[in-house]
């Protein structure tokens, strides 16, 4: 029986107040990808940075699993598992998805394989206690071609980086967590609550103070020096829009008024 058939879509999307949540909704495949969830999950996440009142975005899974990665039984059938018309966005309608605003991953179960390669792709991440990342890929003949070999190394010490991924062993909580792979370890059961209380401090800030300083900041990561040229142009283009913005008047008037600022995202 396939998504269709349940009527179920294979990714669902909702906001609460303005933190937007898009769950992967194939519990009893673990969450795993196939064509069907990367293109629900795609249109979650383009539903997320199309609505003015979402923020930040959280990425969760529903029932035991975040995202067991690829879907083997669709692979070995020669199935697709991609978003036929948007190859572009990667894995999972997520791993080369660019979207303005912050997105939190809340690891909520098992994760190893294409599950750490979606939460390597959110800028912050909230694992439950009990959970795992891991890129297992080498130990069945394949590769973390969906971004985690490149990102990995990029988020943690690279010898560490290289044991992780040459070994394929799995990395608990607590160590993700010292290596600042992980933001937060919940309480077993509560990644998706702690991802909402993060995401939703992100959401009381001017909106495009955070988009624009995310843009920078994965826009100068790889420079080889806070020196050069080319980093403090981007900043500079990050300036040009938040200064000209409503929002960076009003957050000193709210200040000098004593009150809370009211954003407009404009």
């Amino acid at each position: 029986m396939t998504e269709a058939d349940t009527g179920e879509a294979a990714a669902l999307f909702e906001r609460r107040d303005h933190v937007g949540i898009v769950t992967l909704n194939r519990p009893d495949a673990l969450n795993a990808v196939n064509a069907e969830l990367a293109a629900a999950a795609g249109a979650a996440l383009e539903a997320a940075q199309a609505d003015p009142e979402v923020r930040a975005v959280v990425i969760t899974g529903a029932g035991r699993a975040f995202c067991a990665g690829a879907d083997l039984k669709e692979l070995a059938r020669g199935r697709s598992i991609e978003d036929r018309d948007h190859r572009e966005w990667g894995f999972g309608g997520i791993v080369q998805h660019w979207i303005d605003k912050p997105t939190v991953a809340a690891v909520n179960g098992y994760a190893m394989g294409g599950g750490t390669e979606i939460a390597l792709a959110c800028d912050l991440a909230v694992i439950d206690e009990t959970a795992s990342l891991g890129l297992p890929e080498v130990r069945r003949g394949i590769f973390a071609a969906a971004g985690g070999v490149i990102r990995l190394q990029r988020q943690i010490p690279m010898k560490v980086a290289l044991e992780t991924i040459l070994t394929g062993a799995p990395m608990g909580a607590a160590r993700a967590y010292e290596l600042g792979l992980v933001n937060r370890v919940a309480p077993a059961g509560t990644a998706l609550e702690v991802a909402l209380e993060l995401a939703g401090v992100i959401a009381e800030n001017a909106p495009l103070s955070v988009q624009q300083s995310k843009r920078v900041v994965h826009g100068t990561y790889a420079a080889g020096s806070d020196w050069e040229s080319e980093v403090w142009r981007i900043n500079r283009e990050a300036a040009k829009v938040i200064f000209a913005s409503n929002d960076s008047r009003e957050g000193p008037t709210a200040f000098a008024e004593k009150r809370a600022p009211r954003w407009t995202g404009s």
